[in-house]
């Protein structure tokens, strides 16, 4: 039985039209469409063929509005198996790691549907500005060192005081790394790119990427509609994750001292290339500071909302020319830059 309040939000909260059909999308929520964000050509020196997807234009400016979308569905799949007697109690509180533009994006959405607050764990050291900025939008931050040592779901939901709640950076019962990402994925793939070059912080882009282009792989017939090039081509796409390893970068939503919950590893990758899931060249690569920041001013230059992570693609091309061919197609992920 819901509550008046309950039944309220469930009939705030917009029914996806569908999970895979590209004529009736599910994001944004607001005015869904398919692509939701924009790729267009960029000019990058000695490279012929660059495009930019640009998930700025998502509606807090990065990508991570689409997980956010995703999470609130999960509240309305509570409100409905609550309807159906099928859960009782109150609707469980989510908690999760952020270092700033997941957060965000999340407790701007469930503020938006009346939902709990979101409950954050940041690093001691995130920037006191995006501290603020969270505590007056919809949600409760907590403190930690985030570098002692890896936390399990236990340890997140303890230091965020939500022992009957859910952990979002650790549940693999919200597909993280098949759905949060997917209709970005075919938005990416559907370029028609012989490389792909995006941000690596916690893996879930990168990851939702490979494992849309495995799933596809395996197909013979009945292909996701979402799919609009030839599945010839799948398994020719290189996904080039670039990252960082210093703790004092610009790119701060790339670094992390642990990555516990990422299912990303070097065995993990050489099984998905020798399957044919994914290009030869595919790999995740640690890009240097100078790099990363001559990425993200040149892409502030011409205009483009960003920050230092979300440049971090554009980067490994500064850095490693040699490494892809000049007329080759090249798609660079932009992941934004959170409102803030």
């Amino acid at each position: 039985m819901l509550s008046k309040k309950e039944q309220s939000i469930l009939k705030l909260i917009p029914k996806a039209r569908s999970d895979n059909d590209p004529n009736n999308p599910e994001f944004p929520a607001d005015d869904p469409k398919f692509p939701a964000t924009p790729t267009y050509p960029i000019k990058v020196p000695s490279f012929s063929d660059v495009w930019l997807k640009d998930e700025s234009y998502n509606p807090t400016g990065t990508h991570k509005d689409r997980m956010a979308w995703e999470l609130v569905c999960q509240y309305r799949h509570f409100l409905e198996m609550k309807q159906r007697g099928l859960m009782t109690g109150a609707l469980p509180r989510f908690s999760m790691i952020s270092s700033g533009n997941a957060a965000l994006a999340v407790s701007t959405a469930f503020k938006k549907y009346n939902l709990p607050k979101l409950k954050i764990l940041v690093d001691i050291h995130t920037k006191p500005h995006i501290v603020e900025f969270l505590k007056q939008n919809h949600s409760e931050v907590y403190f930690t060192d985030l570098s002692i040592k890896k936390l399990d779901f236990k340890d997140i939901l303890r230091l965020t005081r939500n022992p009957n709640g859910f952990d979002v950076t650790s549940n693999d019962g919200l597909d993280r790394t098949t759905i949060f990402y997917d209709w970005l994925s075919f938005e990416i793939i559907n370029n028609d790119p012989d490389y792909v070059l995006c941000p690596f912080g916690t893996g879930e882009l990168y990851e939702n990427i490979c494992n849309v282009l495995k799933r596809e792989s395996q197909k013979v017939k009945d292909y996701d509609p979402r799919l609009k090039i030839s599945p010839k081509r799948l398994g020719w796409i290189n996904i080039i994750g670039a990252t960082s390893n210093r703790a004092d970068t610009a790119a701060d939503k790339i670094y992390a001292p642990h990555l516990p919950f990422t299912h990303f590893n070097e065995q993990w990758l050489g099984f998905y290339r020798n399957l044919g899931y994914i290009g030869q060249q595919s790999g995740v690569f640690v890009v240097q500071e100078r790099y990363i920041e001559k990425a993200y001013d040149y892409l502030t230059q011409l205009g483009i909302r960003c920050e230092p992570s979300g440049a971090a693609g554009l980067g490994y091309l500064l850095e490693h020319p040699e490494r892809l061919p000049k007329r080759k197609r090249i798609v660079i992920v932009n992941t934004g830059r959170g409102l803030y």
